[in-house]
């Protein structure tokens, strides 16, 4: 994935205010993680991802500009794309950002290995 620089300042601006958030290279880009956990990424060949957890999935993936996150063949269940249309403002975005932390707020923390 390449980093789409804008999308991820955007993404910065609306979790600087959580705790727990924290960057990591992922997927050959930019991901933001919650305690430990793969929260959302974005990149510009297919715009923002979302992880929403498998038992959201089924639903999330019906609302308009969802669609499978399918980078090998196999789609990811409890992982979706977001095309650029559902998140133009910045109320769009933090909808669908907010469905990633409700779901990696039922996570455990991870814990670094030493």
């Amino acid at each position: 994935m390449a980093h789409d620089e804008k999308l991820n300042q955007r993404i910065r601006e609306i979790l600087n205010v959580k705790k727990g958030v924290k960057e990591q290279n992922m997927f050959g880009g930019l991901c933001f993680m919650h305690n430990g956990n793969m929260l959302c990424g974005a990149d510009q060949k297919h715009g923002l991802m979302v992880r929403v957890g498998p038992e959201q999935y089924e639903e999330v993936i019906k609302l308009k500009h969802a669609r499978k996150m399918d980078l090998t063949g196999v789609p990811m269940k409890g992982l979706i794309f977001v095309d650029p249309d559902g998140y133009k403002t910045k109320a769009e975005l933090t909808k669908w950002i907010e469905r990633g932390v409700n779901f990696t707020n039922t996570l455990p923390k991870k814990v670094k290995k030493k």
